[in-house]
């Protein structure tokens, strides 16, 4: 099969030739049809997250293997299955998107369909092969999803950036429709987010970030108010539009000056959900964690059944699309290094041809 893989980090990908996986087991070959670029691919392609105080972690010394075809946004058509995935939901041609969040398979976790929080996870596009490549190997049929109806190019964004901000906002409900739910970035994250609120029928939405055109682009999403944010004074700026504190806070971006001020604006009793990999670090005033009742938890992508549930509420065509650029495989590192600029709206996913 052929990959746009990085190769070495932080260097152009290239295009190489990788063996084509054989499927066992319950396993399902699918020919690549679309994957999304997102904004984790960039730390993985940069080799590194950066913790603040602690240094850097590095993804080579997490089991990180290279040359690596990224790429965890997947819709593929089924070209060949395993001898245990005949007769399963899915057959040769069906066009399916692939949950990539995969585990061990065999621990309790994973028994539970909850892979996402195995401690010996096998993501695709992280520690095997994804999309950015012709091919790539589902490792169990059950991780394929029908999405009849749906634009591939959309659906390939839930298995990433749909079902991550979906199992976030699920961690801040049930909130009444009209109490303001904050979104800290404006990017392929936040504008899910925004549509998704909006499909659960969350009417004030609040969205924060550094960029006038991405908070234009949250407006015409559906957002009800938006923050410019600064090195200064952008927990106020928040209350201020939010009309008092706020009783929760998604912060997609996740670096040291956005948990700052989402947790400065959050009120007693509110929540604040780090979703984002920027990087650095959060001190926190121990003494408000209890006397506030305060929560900052985080969230991690989310896991098959959520993923279920978010395309099937997507059928229902409650789910408004999110801007989708398309732009062929063989453009894979130039799509790259437009998102390391901040020069992309929404999404872009990468089609085969």
């Amino acid at each position: 099969m052929r990959a746009w893989a990085v190769v070495e980090t932080g260097q152009p990908l290239q295009e190489i030739e990788l063996p084509t996986p054989e499927p066992k087991g319950a396993e399902v070959l699918l020919e690549v049809t679309h994957a999304g670029v997102c904004h984790s691919d960039l730390h993985i392609w940069e080799g590194e997250y950066d913790l603040g105080s602690r240094g850097k972690m590095r993804l080579t010394d997490r089991g990180v293997k290279l040359p690596l075809a990224m790429g965890h946004e997947i819709v593929g058509r089924v070209v060949k299955l395993g001898p245990e995935a005949e007769g399963q939901g899915s057959k040769v041609g069906d066009i399916r998107v692939v949950y990539p969040w995969v585990g061990c398979g065999k621990c309790a976790i994973c028994q539970r369909d909850e892979e996402n929080m195995c401690p010996s996870g096998r993501s695709l596009g992280v520690y095997q092969n994804g999309g950015y490549a012709t091919h790539v190997l589902a490792t169990h049929v059950k991780h394929l999803i029908d999405i009849e109806g749906l634009d591939p190019s959309l659906a390939a964004t839930y298995a990433c950036s749909g079902v991550t901000v979906y199992s976030a906002v699920n961690k801040l409900m049930p909130l009444e429709p009209d109490e303001p739910v904050v979104l800290v970035g404006a990017g392929g994250l936040g504008l899910n987010a925004i549509a998704i609120l909006k499909a659960i029928g969350h009417r004030r939405i609040c969205v924060v970030d550094v960029a006038e055109d991405k908070l234009a682009a949250a407006k015409q999403q559906g957002a009800t108010d938006t923050v410019l944010a600064s090195d200064e004074g952008t927990a106020q700026r928040i209350v201020e539009a939010c009309g008092g504190p706020v009783a929760g806070v998604v912060d997609l971006v996740n670096g040291t000056q956005t948990a700052r001020f989402a947790f400065e604006a959050l009120r007693k009793g509110g929540k604040l959900v780090q979703v984002g990999l920027f990087g650095g670090e959060m001190t926190l005033p121990l003494p408000l964690m209890p006397i506030r009742a305060l929560t900052v938890q985080g969230s991690y992508v989310g896991n098959v059944k959520e993923l279920r549930a978010l395309v099937d509420i997507a059928k229902q065509g409650k789910i408004p699309a999110i801007p989708i650029e398309n732009q062929p495989q063989r453009n894979a590192d130039a799509v790259l290094q437009r998102l390391r600029a901040g020069k992309i709206t929404g999404r872009v996913v990468l089609v085969a041809g």
